[in-house]
């Protein structure tokens, strides 16, 4: 006795499920969202509690709209962002993401580029704690939940690091002091590493934790700028002082050399994790057929 066979979904549905529309619907309603928080961020800047309120409020909002989708749209429970194990995997990225700034900032004060002129008062730690909210939620929702995860399950793992890496670093360029060459770091640098922190849990906390970490230690504690964007000044107060290969210049640190091997090496070492775990999507070419 076999099973009937599974009808075939109706023809709306199949263009409902297709990556590109899912991509768009999903997509487009995430960057309106994260327009809007960041709108939020500039009109309430001088109000540093209202403002993590308010990116708080927005993230949430981001995240439901995810959830509902995913569980509408796309009638599957969505693992990507199931609670168990949140807490650890929130709390390695956090320690990644600092980790790895604090490193390259370690390098460059070895090397005499980086100098602590002085401290500021603990308060000038809290005005950065909206924005790391806001970039690590939505995009880590945008470029890791929808661009990632829809491509892989299209194209397959590989395929969907390159597209997912390149489109990330690129979109960098519309900020402020962008370079060719940042945007090609950022593809590297910060495309390789959050997408692996994703291939090895299968879930987006730690590559929400690392992207908080990284922004929020840049700014908050030593007063840089983050992907070209004025921002306020932090705990420490820096003289910085060198070639733009190793400082990344008016753009940050994300564009230097230092933070590209460090950065790169850590996501390397996250993605063979992830082979080992047999983590990777295989291309649909390689995929194994249908069995009768």
């Amino acid at each position: 006795m076999t099973d009937a066979p599974a009808q075939p979904p109706a023809p709306w549905r199949r263009v409902l499920l297709f990556p590109a529309t899912r991509l768009l619907l999903l997509g487009i309603p995430l960057l309106l969202l994260l327009g809007m928080s960041n709108s939020f961020m500039e009109s309430l800047a001088g109000s540093p509690w209202k403002a993590i309120a308010s990116a708080t409020a927005m993230a949430a909002l981001g995240l439901a709209v995810y959830v509902g989708f995913v569980r509408l749209v796309e009638r599957r429970p969505v693992g990507e962002l199931a609670l168990p194990g949140m807490g650890r995997e929130l709390a390695v990225g956090l320690a990644i993401g600092a980790g790895l700034y604090t490193g390259c900032v370690l390098i460059l004060m070895a090397l005499g580029i980086y100098r602590i002129e002085g401290l500021n008062p603990l308060s000038f730690l809290v005005p950065a704690v909206a924005m790391a909210i806001t970039s690590a939620i939505f995009e880590e929702l945008l470029f890791r939940g929808a661009l990632f995860r829809i491509v892989e399950e299209w194209l397959g793992s590989w395929i969907s690091l390159v597209v997912s890496s390149f489109v990330f670093g690129f979109v960098h360029l519309l900020n402020p002091a962008a370079t060719l060459t940042g945007a090609v770091f950022i593809s590297v640098e910060a495309g390789l590493l959050l997408a692996a922190g994703y291939l090895v849990t299968r879930r987006l906390w730690m590559s929400m934790g690392f992207h908080a970490a990284w922004n929020y230690t840049q700014s908050a504690i030593f007063s840089g700028v983050v992907s070209g964007n004025d921002s306020d000044p932090g705990l420490i107060r820096p003289s910085i002082e060198g070639p733009a290969l190793l400082t990344g210049g008016k753009f940050g640190l994300e564009a230097s050399v230092v933070a590209f091997v460090l950065c790169t090496t850590a996501g390397v070492i996250l993605l063979r994790i992830a082979i080992r775990r047999g983590h990777m999507v295989p291309a649909p070419w390689r995929r194994p057929g249908p069995t009768h």
